[in-house]
């Protein structure tokens, strides 16, 4: 059996998410010793002072949740989470760029994100949102971003109307180094679903509904 909390980003990204729903997120990951929590940028100063001390990691998401705001607004949303403490960035690529055809900027766009996060040591995860794209958009993707030298790819933001599947995780497995985390996020609700899509290749799991896995997956 997998110990499934330290796979898991406890995450809240809802648009009413309140200082309150924060806090008890953050106490969550103490508790329940989650590898990270993913929440609005507005909120990792506030993540910062509860999670401080603990091994907890702070993640959260820059171009979220469609990823077509300007590379300009996409690079000040890194600085600005970093500069208030975020360790993961969670970075929605440009799929309009990509269903346009022009793989040149949504390459320079990871790029440039990737080393502006990589230069403050921190990591980034970049978000294909899998079920807008076509198997072929996906490889090329994973094909095109895995040489810039990010650390995971990213199934879903967990907007859309698909989110994490196995023939996603698989297919991100087949077309990135073994090295390369792999996070699947969107819609996972239970502990099977979680273990299979470890065993899909899922490095990290991006999860709301995290306490209620990890008590169903605690062995009797």
């Amino acid at each position: 059996m997998q110990n499934l909390a330290k796979y898991i980003d406890h995450t809240i990204l809802k648009a009413t998410t309140t200082v309150q729903d924060v806090v008890v997120l953050c106490n969550e990951a103490i508790t329940y010793n989650f590898k990270a929590v993913c929440i609005p940028p507005v909120y990792v100063g506030l993540a910062q002072k509860i999670l401080a001390g603990t091994d907890v990691s702070i993640a959260t998401v820059v171009g979220f949740p469609f990823g077509y705001s300007s590379l300009p607004a996409k690079l000040a949303e890194i600085e600005n989470a970093i500069l208030h403490g975020a360790k993961e960035i969670d970075l929605v690529h440009n799929m309009a760029a990509i269903k346009n055809g022009n793989w040149e900027y949504a390459v320079a766009e990871v790029e440039a994100c990737t080393k502006l996060a990589r230069k403050h040591g921190c990591l980034i995860k970049v978000i294909l949102e899998t079920g807008s794209l076509t198997d072929a958009e996906i490889i090329h993707s994973c094909r095109s971003y895995a040489p810039l030298g990010v650390d995971f790819i990213k199934t879903s933001t967990g907007f859309s109307d698909t989110g994490a599947t196995v023939h996603a995780v698989q297919l991100i497995k087949q077309n990135t180094p073994a090295d390369m985390g792999i996070k699947a996020s969107g819609g996972i609700k239970t502990a099977a679903f979680a273990n299979e899509l470890i065993a899909a290749g899922a490095t990290r799991l991006g999860c709301s509904a995290s306490v209620a896995i990890v008590k169903e997956d605690k062995p009797l």
